[in-house]
């Protein structure tokens, strides 16, 4: 199991304060640095400096950090054109030495979509399996070929399909908690499949009914498994409260839904989720001024990884 940190700077975070955490995180040896794609603030408070775009910074970070991937959880269909955005994509992970990945999801959050007039159509999942499908047709077209596409909602004519990536493959991330049409893009197209903030009792069965869509594609290549879910730590159960409270959080309902509470109740929630069948965990941060969350994550990550748990 591998473990990355997940943000929200749509919640008011600058370059600057991504940059502190995404450079704690490649210094305690987290695998990867990822952030949502948002451009609204969710819920109430002070919205700081405001959203960030994501592809923007991270760009910034491809040049900031050395070993780290990077990437977003997930990418909105809604928000770029699939030819822009593997233009983008392809851009980032030039400068980035081959560390980008690309979480592609349908999009939900239709307050943003009014706020910054973005149109918001009901038929988002056609949208999404059309992008894969443009997408990774774009970056596995070989030079000197062309790429042609005519969907529904897409129509590519004659695209010399540049530029490439610098990896071979970049890693496509599949997210989504339906039980029949997300397993089946993730195992045609996708690298990974994300379950982001899952019950518990269904992380078992949605990766069952990934097991029957990979094998009914016929697929060889794996598919990693992967969650998303809050994390919250605290040495002691006042330091957790604390930062429960810090993130507008109540205790219990973290402990119910996220990797949350005392450093070997965290680990219990960690071991549990490798018996489910998780290979690499998503811990999403809150507060990201709280640096010293990331020194006691790694120590409980650590812990779990190495087999040493309390």
């Amino acid at each position: 199991m591998d473990f990355r940190i997940f943000t929200e700077p749509q919640q008011g975070a600058s370059y600057d304060e991504l940059l502190a955490i995404a450079l704690r995180t490649e210094q305690l040896g987290f695998d990867g640095f990822f952030r949502s794609d948002h451009y609204l603030r969710m819920g109430d408070g002070d919205p700081g400096y405001g959203p960030t775009d994501a592809w923007t910074t991270l760009a910034g970070l491809a040049r900031d950090t050395e070993r780290i991937r990077l990437g977003t959880l997930v990418s909105s269909v809604t928000y770029r054109l699939p030819g822009i955005l593997a233009v983008q994509v392809a851009n980032v992970d030039a400068m980035s030495g081959g560390r980008i990945e690309l979480g592609l999801g349908t999009g939900w959050f239709e307050a943003e979509h009014r706020a910054l007039g973005i149109p918001f159509p009901e038929r988002r999942f056609d949208l999404l399996e059309e992008q894969l499908a443009i997408v990774t047709g774009l970056w596995q077209t070989p030079v000197g070929a062309r790429f042609s596409f005519a969907g529904e909602h897409y129509r590519l004519e004659d695209s010399p399909a540049l530029p490439k990536p610098v990896q071979e493959r970049v890693p496509v991330i599949v997210g989504g908690l339906g039980a029949k049409r997300t397993p089946r893009l993730a195992a045609e197209f996708g690298d990974e499949h994300n379950l982001s903030f899952p019950p518990f009792d269904r992380i078992r069965p949605l990766f069952a009914a990934l097991d029957d869509a990979i094998e009914r594609a016929e697929r060889t290549r794996p598919v990693v498994r992967s969650v998303a879910l809050v994390a919250c730590v605290g040495e002691d159960e006042a330091a957790f409260a604390r930062r429960a409270a810090a993130i507008g959080r109540e205790p219990a309902e973290l402990r119910a839904h996220g990797i949350a509470g005392t450093p070997a109740e965290v680990e219990d929630r960690l071991a549990a989720l490798a018996d489910d069948g998780v290979e690499r965990v998503y811990l999403q941060v809150l507060d990201l001024r709280d640096l010293e969350h990331l020194d006691e994550l790694a120590a409980r990550t650590e812990a779990v990884a190495s087999g040493t748990r309390g």
